[in-house]
């Protein structure tokens, strides 16, 4: 990565600064390029560590705006936002939202309207997987860092941003935490049932781990 120096005469010390997908050297005049190599070289693991961090973070997710197409369900939804708009209403492939805290009643329209198909989908594949009897709810979560989870007490929680994901991807997941009413672990045994229903979900699963953060 190119290392950008300012230098200064006023300076009297070497600083290093990282900021995402930048690396910053504030120098007095007089020191020489060699030098600042010499000190960057020592702190190289401390600014990769920095970069890596940065990388890692999920982008900034821009406010809803009136034509934005979003995905819901496998469906695309196009937003309106109307400053004269209480609450959200979906009107065919239209919803619309109030203009102001768009972003809240967007996500609390998603949560509402992802939550029977989500208990229909986990239903079904705990019935395919002949766990019906060993399911007691589904519910629509908002963790932030699992995508679903199943308790000891047959409860099954999917996070309402799986709505956005490939119809695909979402079904992996559904039938990810189903299988846990069979066993509550990832043993051998476990990934037979998933794999016995869904042969492809190691694609599904990568997915996930390399666009999920886009959720």
């Amino acid at each position: 990565m190119p290392v950008q120096i300012r230098r200064s005469a006023r300076r009297r010390t070497v600083a290093v600064q990282v900021t995402p997908g930048a690396v910053t050297l504030f120098a007095p005049t007089r020191v020489s390029l060699a030098q600042l190599r010499e000190i960057l070289d020592a702190r190289r693991d401390w600014v990769a560590g920095h970069l890596a961090g940065y990388a890692a973070r999920p982008p900034a997710r821009p406010a809803p705006q009136s034509g934005q197409r979003v995905p819901c369900l496998g469906e695309d939804l196009t937003l309106h936002l109307d400053a004269a708009r209480t609450r959200p209403v979906r009107i065919g492939d239209t919803l619309q939202l109030p203009a102001q805290n768009a972003e809240a009643a967007l996500t609390a329209w998603t949560r509402r309207a992802c939550a029977a198909p989500y208990r229909a989908l986990v239903q079904e594949y705990a019935a395919r997987l002949g766990a019906a009897d060993r399911l007691s709810a589904v519910h629509v979560s908002d963790t932030r860092t699992r995508w679903g989870s199943c308790s000891a007490d047959g409860s099954i929680r999917l996070h309402w941003k799986l709505s956005r994901a490939p119809t695909e991807v979402l079904h992996y997941v559904a039938l990810h935490e189903a299988a846990h009413l069979l066993e509550l672990n990832h043993s051998a045994r476990y990934w037979a049932h998933v794999t016995r229903l869904m042969p492809g979900w190691p694609a599904h699963r990568a997915w996930l781990k390399e666009y999920g953060h886009t959720l």
